[in-house]
């Protein structure tokens, strides 16, 4: 009888460390693969950025050889020289008003157009005005 004992302690004990031999090789295999893995993932959201990156360069450039095109152009050059500097042609005159014209004995004010809050569109300003003007 004493046989039977020590052959069915070790099965168990055969069953018990072929089960910690598995978990322990699992845990390393997880352990030597996790950290690539979590590098790969990493290394895989950085290109994502990075081409996403480079996409809206890409957009930007054709925004800015449009540009270039655009000022080859003489005509767009005069456009661009009378309204940014004020130049004018000869033989052409410009006038500039710098003093605020204001029409005597006439009461300037405009009464819904000033009570129109801050960041509105300029037009509600002009239909304010507008309403306000067939009022009178």
């Amino acid at each position: 009888m004493p046989r039977r004992r020590s052959s069915y302690r070790r099965k168990r004990f055969d069953k018990a460390s072929r089960f910690l031999i598995v978990a322990a090789f699992f845990f390393g295999v997880i352990v030597l693969i996790g950290s690539p893995l979590q590098k790969y993932f990493a290394q895989r959201t950085q290109i994502n950025a990075l081409q996403s990156q480079v996409a809206a360069n890409r957009v930007a450039l054709e925004e800015a050889r449009k540009e270039l095109e655009q000022w080859s152009d003489p005509n767009f050059i005069k456009s661009q020289a009378r309204a940014r500097l004020h130049f004018v042609l000869p033989g052409e005159r410009q006038y500039i008003l710098t003093n605020k014209i204001d029409l005597e004995g006439k009461d300037n004010s405009n009464k819904i157009a000033s009570n129109v809050p801050a960041g509105v569109p300029w037009y509600t300003r002009v239909i304010a005005t507008i309403t306000e003007a067939g009022n009178k």
